[in-house]
């Protein structure tokens, strides 16, 4: 406003809603109707293509409440228990597909993942199993201890990172082999279901300590000589053909889920054959591969913390801050995302955006640093 201008006294908002005709009629003018629409549409299209962040690859941080509501131990050494999740209105689930996973939030604020091992046909409720690992990260012993019938939990899903042959891809497949190592069956199982469900050939090597270790021995007991049971203490240390088909060949998938050298002798020894999949999950982190060692610098206390050329960025930070949050440590789940504000990040996570990277996001559990020192935001 110029000096000593008058001030204005009387002021006219917009209207809230359309106005009636021009022309004084008693209906809403025709030409101002046409108008709301066109620029309500332009307004609309514009929030959708100028939005800050596209719509793939973005984490999904839906969370919903879920009620344990039955408990089972399903290995005979006690350490594996399975629970029931069902919503509180007993109402429907999200759908699911084998090989799908839920992150579990306890009640201490931790957030776990966990595969889902029920039938997927069944919506009232996801089925989940959990091994004790008394020296772990807390996750398994809370579950065991903390979840009695009735608690309520959070969950994130179902998502999926290790999906399963699709009706599409029979051709492709024509014969699936599985192999599953202690509680690596909880993926299995489903798939194993669905294989049966879909008449394919297929077949299951389940390897583990001793049958007592062995989750769900008796859920398998009704596919006959499809299912093969090998424990170490009876045979001994399997080699990689004792895990594998015989007479391996073009056409074969393989799903293989359990402890991380079990997955590398398969894939060592199938690598160099045409026409094999090989699909694996790891309940673990991967080693890291061509690291080179870096600092990571908190912005908000100035700490230096060194990373090591073979340790995880998220194995660093832990030693500092054990309450540093972490699910996956693989890189999909988004749970230890950071920002860094200074630094060129060695991006080697499978979901975050192009917007996102852009932005200063980075997954501390596999991405590193191409620069000598990251300052990160946690």
């Amino acid at each position: 406003m110029t000096p000593n201008a008058p001030e204005l006294t009387q002021r006219w908002p917009a209207p809230r809603e359309i106005p009636v005709d021009l022309r004084r009629g008693k209906r809403r003018d025709s030409i101002l109707r046409i108008l709301d629409v066109l620029v309500s549409t332009q307004v609309k299209l514009a929030v959708l293509i100028h939005r800050d962040e596209p719509p793939e690859n973005r984490i999904d941080e839906y969370k919903t409440t879920l009620t344990v509501s039955e408990r089972t131990t399903v290995a005979t050494d006690n350490d594996v228990v399975s629970l029931e999740l069902r919503a509180p209105d007993g109402s429907d689930l999200e759908r699911w597909y084998p090989g799908a996973h839920l992150d579990l939030y306890l009640p201490s604020g931790r957030i776990r993942q966990y595969s889902l091992c029920g039938d997927p046909a069944d919506r009232r409720c996801y089925r989940i199993a959990v091994r004790r690992i008394p020296d772990g990260g807390g996750g398994s012993n809370e579950v065991h201890d903390e979840l009695p019938v009735g608690t309520v939990v959070g969950v994130r899903g179902p998502r999926n990172a290790f999906g399963f042959v699709e009706p599409g891809r029979i051709e492709r497949a024509k014969r699936v082999h599985f192999v599953a190592g202690g509680i690596g069956i909880t993926p299995i199982l489903p798939m194993v279901r669905e294989a049966e469900r879909m008449g394919l050939d297929w077949s299951l090597m389940y390897v583990g300590r001793e049958r007592r270790t062995l989750p769900f021995l008796e859920e398998l007991s009704p596919f006959g000589d499809r299912v093969t049971i090998r424990t170490d203490d009876e045979y001994g240390l399997p080699a990689a053909n004792d895990l594998l088909p015989p007479n391996v060949r073009s056409g074969d998938a393989i799903y293989c889920c359990g402890p991380v050298p079990m997955m590398d002798l398969i894939t060592a020894c199938v690598r160099n054959e045409p026409g094999v999949e090989v699909h694996a999950e790891r309940f673990s982190a991967a080693p890291v591969v061509d690291g080179r060692p870096f600092r990571i610098q908190l912005a908000r206390t100035g700490q230096v913390i060194d990373v090591a050329a073979d340790q995880t960025a998220l194995d660093a930070v832990l030693r500092v801050n054990p309450k540093a949050p972490y699910s996956c440590r693989q890189g999909f789940c988004g749970t230890c995302m950071v920002h860094v504000s200074d630094g060129d990040v060695d991006h080697r996570d499978n979901s975050l955006s192009s917007a996102e990277r852009a932005a200063g996001k980075m997954l501390l559990c596999v991405s590193r640093s191409n620069s000598p020192c990251l300052t990160v935001t946690t």
